[in-house]
């Protein structure tokens, strides 16, 4: 994966037939019914070992929430048990290149035409691009804040194309690419809950699955920087001893440790109250942002006790930090993080998603003590 930068596509089937994309869905629509926490454990264990393969099952669990949330019964009935089954892998597409995380400065739109919506514009750093096959659009369909709406839109629509794959500095193996809509004519009943719910849709994917989810990839990706560099430190000897025993190295190891012992609380903890269904989004601000700077931080003092040996590709240390930088954008930067948390402490934050959604957000959960 790292020698060819190319798309997995293999990899990603085969993980999506494990039917761990559809650990958050009911057991109705046959899924695993086993909630967020369930869904931190498969997608840390899986950035532990790869992080674009992490990253890959994170950003389908994004184009889960849409359907769980906003989903008709018959979307649910359509498409949940195929995602469950491996049969699909589902995307969700809100970022635009002129308006980034600006949401509300989207410009692609989608016009109705009869029992049809047809959809023009191009979305970018969509999430499993390149190996989705239902991907959940938020467009403009009308002026401000209630202008906006969200489409299912099947990969194989005439109208729609993808532009081609451009490998970044890390995750390679994961898409994360462009999708291109010209005049792609999408059926009425496509239409994610109604028109002008585009923004809670795009919201609450971001924030109470990209935010959580995210999280463990980080998680994940730190607990393989300590691991690499717990064995590198022990077996590698200088001065007759191990290098672990040299007391800067040791303060270095014990930095990185404390660091991903409060991570992994923060993290788990999001998830746990997530699954009750309790208020939680400022929790899972928090655990993404300690998360990711964590993981960065340990990813430093790791390339610093490897020293240049860490800048060997022979090494995995060198991939671990590059993967970890991936996670700091998306569904919100450090400093967004930060902003709402502010707002948080002022009394001033503008909605709880996860209290509107609690229901939901607690179904997997549950349904396992059921």
């Amino acid at each position: 994966m790292e020698a060819s930068k190319a798309v997995q596509h293999e990899l990603s089937q085969l993980i999506a037939w494990q039917g761990w994309l559809g650990v958050t869905i009911d057991p109705a629509y046959g899924g695993m019914g086993a909630g967020h926490v369930a869904k931190t454990i498969i997608i840390e264990e899986l950035s532990r070992v790869s992080g674009a393969m992490g990253a890959m099952v994170q950003a389908s669990q994004l184009g889960v929430a849409k359907i769980i949330h906003f989903g008709s019964d018959l979307q649910k009935k359509t498409w949940l048990p195929e995602i469950a089954a491996g049969g699909c892998l589902p995307t969700i597409a809100v970022t635009e290149a002129g308006s980034g995380g600006h949401v509300l400065g989207m410009e692609a739109t989608a016009h109705r035409d009869g029992d049809d919506y047809i959809l023009n514009g191009a979305k970018v750093f969509v999430g499993n691009s390149h190996v989705g096959d239902l991907h959940g659009v938020v467009v403009r369909t009308g002026p401000g804040s209630k202008g906006l709406s969200a489409f299912l839109v099947e990969a194989d629509r005439p109208g729609f194309s993808l532009a081609p794959h451009r490998p970044a500095m890390g995750l390679h193996g994961f898409s994360f690419g462009e999708l291109i809509f010209d005049n792609c004519r999408v059926p009425a009943a496509n239409l994610l809950g109604n028109e002008g719910d585009g923004l809670p849709v795009a919201y609450s994917s971001s924030i109470l699955y990209g935010r959580a989810n995210l999280t463990a990839v980080a998680l994940g990706i730190h607990r393989a920087i300590l691991e690499e560099t717990v064995a590198f430190a022990t077996a590698r000897q200088r001065y007759g001893a191990p290098l672990a025993e040299l007391p800067t190295i040791k303060q270095k190891l014990g930095k990185m440790q404390s660091a991903f012992m409060t991570a992994r609380l923060t993290a788990y903890h999001a998830v746990h109250l997530l699954d009750q269904g309790l208020p939680c989004d400022a929790e899972l601000m928090n655990a993404k942002l300690v998360n990711v700077e964590s993981a960065m931080d340990s990813a430093r003092a790791a390339m610093e006790v490897h020293a240049a040996i860490g800048l060997s590709t022979d090494r995995p240390i060198e991939r671990y930090t590059r993967d970890a930088f991936h996670i700091f954008a998306p569904a919100g930067t450090s400093d967004v993080q930060l902003q709402r948390l502010a707002e948080t402490a002022l009394g001033t934050s503008k909605g709880d998603w996860s209290r509107r959604l609690a229901a939901h957000a607690g179904a997997g959960a549950a349904a396992v003590v059921g």
